[in-house]
């Protein structure tokens, strides 16, 4: 009885959603979280938002770009984790506590702790904006922030930060190298980073590998396999550039004696629409960045740096926004369409969802319709003769879309034998078993087919 009780724990445990749901719901470092961004004329109403994010996706933390009401109220019960902003203009009145105190208490108060409010963020990327005003009364309108929330006893349950653009690096290349800009090192974000500290706030940034590449550097920016970048100083190799400009940030924060700030990624993300001649701009390419994102930052595996570390992290953004200003692509970071149908798939739609919105410009396995299902146990091996390229891409597939894929990494139970096909194997039955256990869960683009003979072996055991 015990064993079959440990079978079905594995086996529900195997599936992607609940596994990611489970990732998230406590709220354990490496969470994924989304931006929802309202610069559009064409975006459903926030209780149709606020009910699709939680009944048919796997998000449950949630940034928005200011603190409007009505958003806000609509996430009322839903237990999602919700960041406010507070516009750059309104920083130089925060400094005045008459004026905190009247925010916390409109913006705040009514709606807690119906709706699950975590942080407050002072502005967006402030020190990029070069306004001295608003740069020199950044700090002062935390801390003044922060003594309206100990007033109404919400210092705990809400902590403050601001997100900052790499723009704030003098220096990012190596990565050891990173240092903050001269100036504002010690006369803003010195203070800044002790007002964190002292609070157990998060530093914020907005990486982006996107804006970061070149032709030559978008294997770099996309996770794919590259030669990587060495840096001499501390003869270490990056295999990817947010791992890069993360580890300048690292550097930066270690210069000041801050390397202790838990750091959280509040923006990153990758358009599926350009202009005519950019590289890399299309919806497969968005998909690769974002699927393998969420595995890189939730895989505990950490940066060169810090290693063995987990971020939260807010992919940008929810929906494409059909008024923002600039080049196509500023209007094309979303994971959605206004109808909420998904631009591409990166695993984020619960099961009961996809049969909904079987629009899917990444890879395809197979039919949208769901197929009944044969009586019998059956599992998904690669097929004879499949080449190993292949067979690694599915390896990346599967488990770039967050499926548990430690049975196959070393000192996992199906790491032996180390080869391309034993590990595929494994890791294509993950997916097929999670997904349903139809044969287009099990095609592969022709590389897989099923047994009826179970492929288990010694301690490796295929569910």
């Amino acid at each position: 009885m015990e064993k079959i009780a440990h079978m079905a724990l594995v086996h529900v445990t195997s599936n992607i959603f609940l596994l990611l749901s489970s990732i998230y719901i406590q709220g354990a470092g490496g969470a994924i979280g989304i931006n929802y961004g309202t610069v559009a004329d064409n975006l459903p109403p926030p209780a149709e938002v606020a009910h699709f994010l939680l009944q048919s996706t796997i998000i449950n933390r949630v940034r928005l770009f200011d603190a409007n009401p009505e958003i806000i109220k609509a996430f009322a019960h839903t237990g999602i984790a919700i960041t406010v902003t507070i516009p750059n203009n309104q920083i130089p009145q925060l400094t005045k506590l008459s004026f905190a105190e009247q925010w916390v208490k409109a913006s705040i108060v009514p709606y807690v702790p119906a709706t699950n409010i975590v942080r407050i963020l002072v502005g967006n990327e402030v020190i990029a904006t070069a306004n001295k005003l608003l740069i020199t009364n950044l700090v002062p309108a935390m801390q003044t922030l922060h003594t309206a929330l100990v007033g109404e006893s919400l210092d705990r349950r809400i902590k403050i930060s601001t997100p900052h653009s790499l723009g704030i690096l003098s220096n990012s290349s190596p990565p050891s190298t990173g240092r903050f800009r001269q100036g504002y090192d010690t006369h803003v974000l010195k203070p800044l980073l002790s007002f964190l500290r002292a609070t157990n706030s998060p530093f914020l940034i907005n990486p982006y590998p996107f804006f970061g590449c070149s032709a030559d550097t978008l294997d770099y920016a996309l996770f794919r396999p590259n030669p990587g970048v060495f840096d001499e100083n501390t003869k270490l190799t990056y295999n990817n550039m947010l791992d890069g400009q993360l580890d300048a940030v690292y550097s930066a924060l270690n210069h000041l004696d801050f390397s202790d700030l838990e750091i959280i990624i509040a923006e990153t993300g990758w358009p599926s629409q350009g202009d005519a001649g950019q590289f890399g701009v299309d919806a497969e390419s968005a998909a690769e960045y974002n699927r393998k994102l969420m595995e890189h930052v939730t895989s505990g595996i950490g940066t060169p740096l810090m290693p063995k570390r987990t971020f939260e992290t807010y992919i940008f953004a929810l929906f494409n926004e059909d008024l923002k200003p600039g080049p196509t692509c500023e209007r094309n970071f979303g994971l959605f369409q206004p109808d909420m149908t998904p631009v591409y798939n990166i695993g984020i739609l619960r099961p009961t969802a996809k049969a909904k919105f079987p629009s899917n410009p990444t890879p395809e396995i197979g039919p949208a319709n769901p197929i009944p299902e044969p009586k019998g146990k059956r599992w998904c091996l690669p097929r004879s003769g499949a080449e190993e390229d292949e067979l690694q891409k599915n390896i990346d597939y599967v488990c770039g879309l967050g499926l548990d894929c430690g049975p196959i990494k070393e000192g996992g139970s199906c790491f032996l034998p180390n080869t391309v096909r034993a590990h595929a194997a494994y890791a294509m039955n993950a997916y097929y078993q999670a997904t349903g256990r139809h044969d287009f869960d099990c095609d592969f683009k022709e590389t897989g087919a099923i047994t009826t003979t179970d492929p288990s072996y010694g301690k490796c055991k295929y569910y």
